[in-house]
């Protein structure tokens, strides 16, 4: 199954990331923390705080695909995942936010960013969430109450997924990814080579 490596290109006024959805099924497959519930993986630090705290972007995290092209997996390097959290910033999209991809959301405003920089000395850890060196983590105040009612507090929406515009798409080696794909996606991989194979 083809890799391919999304990229940033920084000349292109509309390249980056321009919004921050919550959604039931993240891509990236990193459940926020809701940090009042450790039982659901969104971190909501406080019931009177309202807010969610999770992976934006983990590099080297195989995504699958399935397009008009057939069945392929994305993924970000660790320096394109920190150029996006720098332009999201820079351009002033921290209250650009959606649910499910699909509708525009009000009072939803990201007030953290950082980069995972060490594998132990980091906020994420606090909340039991390991994300690798290079993850762009962010945290989300909900200033919604319908969005904190009806989805969060339901557990509608399970995490963060980002929308956005890249650069061409450029062939990777596939050991590059392999590494960070857990041993389910690498048996699934197998599988489906063999059955591509037959």
């Amino acid at each position: 199954m083809r890799i391919v490596e999304l990229i940033l290109d920084e000349e292109m006024e509309d390249s980056g990331v321009e919004a921050i959805s919550i959604v039931e099924s993240p891509a990236i497959e990193s459940d926020f923390v809701s940090l009042n519930n450790q039982e659901i993986k969104l971190a909501e630090i406080s019931k009177e705080k309202k807010i969610l705290m999770g992976a934006l972007l983990i590099p080297n995290k195989p995504i699958y695909r399935n397009g008009e092209d057939g069945e392929y997996y994305i993924f970000f390097s660790k320096d394109t995942i920190a150029k996006a959290s720098q332009m999201y910033l820079r351009n002033g999209y921290q209250n650009n936010s959606t649910l499910e991809h699909d509708k525009t959301l009000s009072g939803l405003t990201l007030v953290e960013s950082w980069l995972v920089e060490d594998e132990v000395q980091d906020k994420s850890r606090k909340y039991g969430l390991n994300a690798p060196v290079g993850t762009w983590m962010g945290s989300v105040k909900v200033n919604n109450e319908d969005v904190w009612n009806d989805y969060v507090k339901t557990g509608k929406v399970k995490g963060f997924s980002i929308e956005g515009y890249f650069a061409d798409k450029m062939e990777a080696p596939k050991e590059t990814v392999k590494e960070d794909m857990s041993s389910d996606d690498l048996i699934l991989s197998k599988i489906k080579n063999i059955l591509n194979a037959n």
